[in-house]
């Protein structure tokens, strides 16, 4: 009778049981860095230096373009600019062999 109560205890609540906390292990916790967040943060950088006085409303990982000596990452922003909503995509080409920063190309979209 005793472990029924228990049991209704822990599935119903009362006053007199605590909280049962689960503990998650450290893995599950933490997620991996992807290899482009670096440049991400650049971008983000990048982007609010040429748009000053717009906010960032969304952003996404387009993909990597990679070449023999540089390679490109490529983002999509949202940007809201007093009244108006755009996007831009923000190119950043770099050296594959230093990771120096060889080009920086944006483009914006109505899209």
């Amino acid at each position: 009778m005793k472990k029924l109560f228990v049991c209704f205890s822990i599935l119903f609540g009362s006053t007199l049981s605590y909280p049962i906390l689960f503990e998650q292990p450290a893995h599950a916790q933490q997620k991996p860095i992807p290899p482009y967040a670096k440049w991400s943060v650049l971008a983000q950088d990048k982007v609010k230096e040429k748009y000053p006085n717009a906010k960032v409303v969304d952003y996404l990982y387009v993909g990597r373009n990679n070449g023999d000596l540089t390679s490109t990452e490529r983002f999509k922003f949202w940007l809201k600019e007093n009244q108006k909503e755009f996007g831009v995509y923000v190119s950043i080409e770099f050296n594959n062999q230093t990771q120096q920063v060889t080009n920086v190309t944006y483009q914006e979209t109505t899209r």
